[in-house]
């Protein structure tokens, strides 16, 4: 890859050389998304089973394997 390549979240050229000597405030760079709060819509409550305290879920759910949920219903969508 080349410098200033977009294709991949790498640190190519930061800055320029001699002047102004500094990386500017706001420059793309590579990071975290792990503690970011995602909101995934349009995920179906398929059965609720309150004798072993599961929920079964239709659709994308965001996270890991055995990670925490915040299930709440949704704010916009509804059918009136």
């Amino acid at each position: 890859m080349t410098h200033g390549s977009k294709h991949k979240r790498l640190a190519g050229a930061l800055a320029a050389g001699t002047y102004p000597s500094r990386v500017f405030k706001g420059n793309k760079a590579p990071g975290r998304m792990g503690r970011d709060t995602v909101t995934v819509q349009n995920v179906v409550l398929v059965k609720k089973l309150d004798e072993r305290n599961i929920m079964l879920i239709k659709g994308a759910v965001p996270g890991r394997k055995g990670g925490l949920l915040k299930i709440r219903p949704a704010v916009k969508g509804q059918a009136k």
